[in-house]
């Protein structure tokens, strides 16, 4: 709903009815009927009624509202004050058959009109709803939003396509009216429909980037490969810098087999400052994928390395570490995981690769650090407590390995290689300690479970 701003209720009340005004008196001048008296009580319940809804006393605001009534039922302002207190006390057939009254004495008044249409938005009464807005749109255009809204809600789709026309010939594209249109296609299923309005976009506006790509995802979403090549080559040769089209391109050339031009895109792509890290990651991937199949390109890859060392990409970082871990170059892969911690600090996946190049590498006094760490952010992974019971027994600290390795054999579950580690571990850490009866006994636990697999 559009939200509103509103006015003062008491500034609203001498707006919409002069009469309540405080006016000049003749004291000297003797009343020839009771009016004056009448005006006066009615007054006095006007205000008790404003004075009880800003307590939030609906029930007494709504007794006084009605004694107005009966002095004088002809202001509709009462109508939808009445209107706003069932609303509060939810009865909503009273509140309806108020706002209703109101807007019949005063037709052009917006606000009855917003009041009623809020009313109608809450109980999903969209038929209602809609009606109720097209008086509104008259009085602002935004509204016109909610107009399309309900349309769709209404499963009134050409409808709302024409005031989304309507919007965006007055007042240009937007974001959020895109996403309405597209969730309209997407309803319909109308990408012919999506598609020819785009190309109408870019027929009238050629120089926009925008509009090319979002062509050529809509293109390639519908499986039509030439087409979306085509559109980014067009764009490239519009806009030679481009950078966004590559995200698109690299992809194409790959397909093609044309590596040269595809290295090329990727790295524009890696060293961009305009596209996004997810982005980024995921096209150095599909570059990993594509150099583990041509490992004559390995030395591009190690380019494009060199030329993001700056960057604190931690999905980027992570990919390389993945990278370099299954060619088995362990120190490289624990350096890019290293970097890609710092930006992705609760990437628990990063973290147990740390923590396990670590443990490789002998690095025991980083592991326990590392590992204290992570605890506080999954007090529940084995893996974990393991690592640190591992590296606590190799820095022959016993008792804290004994600790953590008793924490977290608890949350072991289906795993019982894991559980043998654990037992196996707290065999060794019993021994150090001299305490060769609980050693041997977490000995043969191991044993029993390894027999048992």
């Amino acid at each position: 709903m559009s939200i509103k701003y509103y006015i003062s209720i008491f500034l609203f009340g001498f707006l919409l009815f002069p009469q309540l005004s405080i006016a000049q008196v003749d004291f000297n001048k003797t009343p020839d009927d009771d009016l004056g008296n009448i005006e006066d009580k009615y007054q006095e319940y006007f205000f008790e009624a404003l004075k009880q809804k800003g307590i939030e006393n609906y029930g007494r605001s709504i007794e006084a509202l009605l004694q107005c009534l009966e002095l004088d039922d002809s202001k509709p302002v009462v109508y939808f004050e009445l209107g706003k207190n069932y609303v509060q006390l939810k009865n909503f057939g009273a509140a309806e058959d108020a706002l209703k009254k109101a807007i019949s004495k005063a037709p052009e008044n917006e606000w009855f009109l917003d009041e009623l249409y809020g009313l109608y938005y809450t109980l999903n009464d969209y038929n209602k709803a809609l009606k109720t807005v097209k008086q509104l749109v008259k009085f602002h255009p935004d509204y016109k939003e909610d107009l399309v809204a309900l349309y769709v809600k209404n499963k009134k789709f050409k409808a709302a396509l024409k005031v989304l026309d309507e919007l965006d010939s007055e007042f240009g594209i937007s974001k959020p009216r895109d996403a309405m249109r597209n969730k309209i296609y997407n309803a319909t299923g109308d990408d012919k429909d999506r598609i020819e309005n785009l190309e109408e976009r870019l027929a009238s506006n050629p120089n926009n980037e925008s509009n090319y790509l979002n062509l050529i995802y809509r293109y390639s979403d519908k499986g039509d490969k030439e087409k979306a090549l085509k559109m980014a080559e067009k764009l490239l040769n519009q806009k030679p810098e481009s950078q966004l089209v590559h995200l698109a391109l690299y992809k194409f050339y790959l397909d093609d087999n044309q590596q040269a031009k595809a290295i090329t895109s990727m790295k524009i792509v890696l060293k961009s400052t305009k596209i996004t890290p997810e982005a980024k990651a995921k096209v150095l991937n599909d570059f990993v994928v594509f150099v583990r199949s041509n490992p004559k390109y390995e030395a591009s890859l190690l380019e494009i390395t060199t030329l993001i060392s700056g960057e604190e990409n931690g999905k980027s970082r992570a990919e390389l570490g993945h990278y370099y871990l299954q060619k088995g170059e362990k120190a490289q892969a624990l350096k890019h995981y290293q970097i890609a911690l710092k930006s992705e600090s609760n990437n628990f996946g990063i973290i147990k690769n740390v923590i396990l190049l670590l443990i490789d590498g002998k690095q025991y006094s980083d592991v326990v650090i590392l590992a204290k760490d992570a605890l506080e952010t999954f007090p529940s992974q084995p893996i974990i407590y393991l690592a640190n019971g591992v590296a606590l027994n190799h820095l022959n600290r016993p008792n804290d390995a004994i600790e953590t390795l008793e924490m977290g054999v608890d949350y072991v579950i289906d795993n019982k290689q894991m559980e043998v580690d654990f037992y196996k571990q707290l065999s060794t850490a019993y021994k150090m300690n001299n305490n060769i009866t609980k050693s041997r006994a977490f000995a043969r636990k191991a044993e029993q479970l390894l027999n048992t697999q």
